[in-house]
């Protein structure tokens, strides 16, 4: 798996997707962040009070915070299934941004993906509270969760978190340097205001998908070829 073909097949699998996915980063972000901060500023009394506080370092009240982190817990299965879009593309399923908000209509995978992130968020942490380089490891080993949960839903939480460590085994600097090679294009996206995340984040994510489906294929091969060999 090189880089470089991996990030070809990503940009041939966002042909003609390109509006659509960033459209959907937008809704992504506005949902996920954005009206978060317009409740902040509607609760500081304007714009202007919101950059004072924030630059002053002033807390919103207590009953503020402990809305946003619900709220920030409620919207965490969108996180979940906006990878899956991406991973969707790349497989020619013609995914509809839909799908993405969609998953509230299904309490019970809402719950589930819920869960999922929890524990591996949970995981993360204690790994990171150890020493950062275990916590960077460990994220790198886990990155595969949310693509594995999706094709395989029977799985629990730590199965699917156990099944990216295993795959990820001898791959994570590879997906590493997969990751830093699109800091030029973050860099770029600060210039232009952010805007450019827009077309940065589908790009990054097809990436990320692209990867997921390359290194899972290989492993099938390569457990194939060692059944076949017995």
């Amino acid at each position: 798996m090189h880089i470089s073909e991996i990030k070809k097949k990503a940009r041939q699998s966002l042909a003609n997707n390109w509006a659509v996915a960033s459209l959907l980063t937008f809704f992504t972000f506005l949902v996920i962040t954005g009206l978060e901060y317009l409740y902040e500023i509607k609760i500081s009394g304007g714009l202007s009070n919101w950059i004072y506080n924030y630059q002053h370092h002033i807390d919103l009240p207590l009953s503020v915070q402990i809305a946003e982190i619900v709220y920030s817990l409620i919207v965490t299965p969108i996180t979940v299934t906006f990878y899956w879009y991406f991973l969707g593309l790349t497989r020619s399923e013609n995914p509809q941004i839909g799908q993405v908000f969609a998953v509230y209509s299904d309490f019970k995978k809402a719950v589930k993906l819920f869960w999922v992130s929890f524990v591996l968020g949970f995981f993360i942490l204690m790994w990171t509270l150890l020493l950062v380089v275990p916590g960077i490891i460990k994220t790198l080993s886990y990155s595969q969760t949310y693509f594995i949960i999706k094709d395989h839903p029977e799985y629990s939480a730590t199965e699917a978190i156990t099944e990216s460590r295993e795959l990820m085994g001898g791959y994570k600097w590879k997906f590493f340097v997969l990751e830093l090679s699109f800091i030029g294009w973050a860099l770029l996206s600060v210039v232009t205001l952010f805007i450019g995340l827009l077309w940065l984040a589908p790009y990054f994510f097809t990436s990320l998908a692209v990867f997921y489906n390359e290194l899972s294929d290989y492993q099938q091969a390569e457990s194939a070829e060692s059944v076949s060999e017995q």
